[in-house]
């Protein structure tokens, strides 16, 4: 299944090493964890629906060196909507951690998660979770538009909290200006991280989105974390170092999305390319 997608990630890595060097990445503090050039940093999600399984994941996450962050899903949560008991999980979420970072993200349906809040409703739970003091980073969805985002994103870095502003199409994947004008923007308004995930339909558009994530590298010295979604697009989440991504999604038990591999495998895997890459 995966035979066209390698086949372009060797032909990539053989045009990559006649390029340029990789730019500059500033490295990112996170809990434990700095964010920066060279082999991805690994983030697992939680998928349950009660805090014991999110916690489970924490403990696990916590006992295994090549996971270096876990993502707190709480749109998967039965009791999404209720601020306070996702901060007292997110708090004991955090003390499991040992340090890892914890990243929040509540996914909205218009972007392949499991709640379908309106915007006002979003941008509150966000306001008072990041008040709340429990999380590392967040993740904001840029579709709720600039001037949430900047108020968001501001009070996030008022409290120490790191943003993550992202961009997900689960059908298809964008032309390559538009996927570019998405990164930027992000940039622009104030994002830490700049993620775009999109799903491939050929190994071409698998392709286009390996190039767009070099493009950006060079534009920008912020850390990326760009995908192809699917089994077509795996070959994306782990060769990040390759085209300038510097965080990827692993998995210790299900996968929170379309594509993701295994932690182990994953990081056996992206080793395997950071030696061949001589870093």
């Amino acid at each position: 299944m995966l035979k066209a997608p390698l086949a372009l990630l060797m032909m990539a890595v053989s045009a990559a090493a006649a390029e340029p060097p990789t730019p500059h990445v500033r490295p990112l503090q996170v809990g434990n964890l700095t964010i920066q050039q060279g082999k991805p940093a690994i983030i697992v999600s939680t998928t349950g629906d009660d805090a014991e399984s999110a916690l489970e994941l924490a403990r696990q996450a916590a006992q295994t060196p090549q996971v270096q962050m876990v993502e707190l899903r709480v749109d998967k949560l039965g009791f999404a909507t209720n601020v306070d008991k996702v901060a007292q999980l997110g708090r004991e979420m955090r003390r499991e951690l040992q340090g890892k970072p914890l990243l929040l993200t509540l996914r909205t349906k218009n972007e392949g998660g499991s709640l379908s809040p309106n915007d006002a409703s979003y941008i509150a739970l966000y306001q008072q979770w990041i008040e709340a003091g429990f999380a590392d980073l967040i993740d904001i969805e840029m579709r709720i538009g600039a001037q949430a985002v900047d108020r968001l994103v501001a009070q996030a870095h008022r409290r120490h909290v790191a943003v993550i502003l992202s961009y997900h199409d689960f059908e298809a994947t964008p032309d390559n200006a538009d996927m570019l004008q998405r990164l930027t923007w992000q940039e622009a308004h104030g994002a830490d991280i700049l993620k775009i995930a999109v799903m491939p339909n050929t190994p071409h558009d698998v392709s286009r989105l390996t190039d767009v994530t070099w493009q950006m590298r060079q534009r920008s010295d912020r850390p990326l974390l760009t995908m192809a979604m699917g089994g077509l697009g795996a070959v994306t989440r782990l060769s990040g170092e390759v085209f300038g991504s510097n965080l990827t999604f692993g998995t210790l038990d299900d996968a929170s999305a379309p594509g993701q591999l295994e932690v182990q495998a994953l990081d056996q895997a992206m080793s395997t390319l950071h030696k061949a890459n001589g870093s």
